[in-house]
């Protein structure tokens, strides 16, 4: 029998099908020592925030925040609940600097293994502080700026290793000065991950449009991230990038998201504005079936998995 298809949300599995547009890379709660004075910890502003994306549009939303960074756990059911949005959580875990050190010490070769069982226990049971049945709906985990580190090795393995016993979409933070081929080559190619269930975020980020068009060509996910932080370049050449990823018929990997991660950024639109601004240039440049593509069917394709029990 052939297992059926579906994105887990925080209220349950999901069709593909019931998505609608989706936020394909954002938060609602989010805080790190990088961003002191910045953090994202109002369940009262993550509803409104909820509540204007639902009136512009916005159907899904998904959480990149992993754990130890203030990912809202206990609040996200009843968020989901009370807006009508649906609410795709995530579990792993970002680069070391954004933790505590004692947090993920190096431990023994088998420190992977445990995160692992870590991550599968978030997808398959349920979120630490969350109501019970509170599940993640996929994997977040991040490259490194520089020289990988011991951290990034055993969560991309972990990661991994949960992938393969659950089915859960793997998502990766990535860096300018990092390696997003190296993060295809660690995931696919050592850990046998399958491309196509990886989502590779900031793109934006990158200037060299013959990567972006060599990451798609190699069959992941492009989560292309606008507005990002309030500044970021990559506010001012997310359509260029969008558009040249069409031109070159990649239209069909790419994903949308605001990824909101400071309160400065929320201020300035966040979420809504994505529906506002850059989705409707997109529409009159392309047409809306290029839109209902990057924020519908593409996001449900991304997310859906045949979900399994270890």
């Amino acid at each position: 029998m052939t297992a059926t298809r579906t994105v887990r949300t925080v209220l349950g599995d999901l069709a593909p099908g019931e998505l609608g547009v989706t936020d394909s890379h954002d938060h609602l709660f989010i805080r790190s020592p990088l961003l002191p004075g910045q953090e994202l910890d109002d369940p009262v502003a993550a509803e409104a925030v909820l509540r204007e994306y639902a009136a512009a549009g916005g159907r899904s939303f998904v959480q990149w925040t992993p754990q130890g960074m203030g990912r809202g756990a206990g609040s996200l059911a009843a968020l989901s609940r009370a807006t009508g949005v649906h609410v795709v959580a995530a579990t792993g875990a970002h680069q070391a600097v954004h933790y505590p050190e004692d947090r993920f010490p190096a431990g023994t070769p088998t420190a992977s293994a445990e995160l692992a069982e870590h991550f599968v226990t978030e997808l398959v049971t349920g979120l630490p502080g969350a109501p019970a049945g509170v599940r993640a709906g996929l994997i977040k985990i991040a490259d490194d700026a520089g020289p990988l580190t011991g951290h990034t090795r055993r969560t991309a393995a972990a990661a991994a290793e949960a992938h393969h016993a659950t089915g859960a979409p793997i998502a990766v933070h990535l860096e300018p000065e990092g390696d997003p081929h190296g993060v295809l080559d660690r995931l696919h190619g050592r850990h046998g991950v399958d491309p196509g269930r990886i989502l590779l975020g900031h793109l934006t980020r990158f200037t060299d449009r013959s990567l972006h068009r060599s990451l798609a060509a190699e069959g992941a996910f492009l989560a292309l991230d606008s507005p990002s932080r309030i500044g970021h370049p990559a506010d001012l050449q997310a359509f260029e990038v969008i558009a040249d990823l069409v031109e070159a018929g990649h239209a069909h990997r790419l994903l949308l998201g605001a990824d909101t991660t400071t309160r400065t950024a929320r201020e300035v639109g966040g979420p809504t504005r994505l529906l506002t601004d850059l989705v409707p240039r997109l529409a009159r440049t392309f047409g809306p079936e290029l839109c209902d593509l990057l924020l519908v069917t593409n996001p449900a394709a991304a997310l859906a998995a045949d979900w399994r029990t270890p």
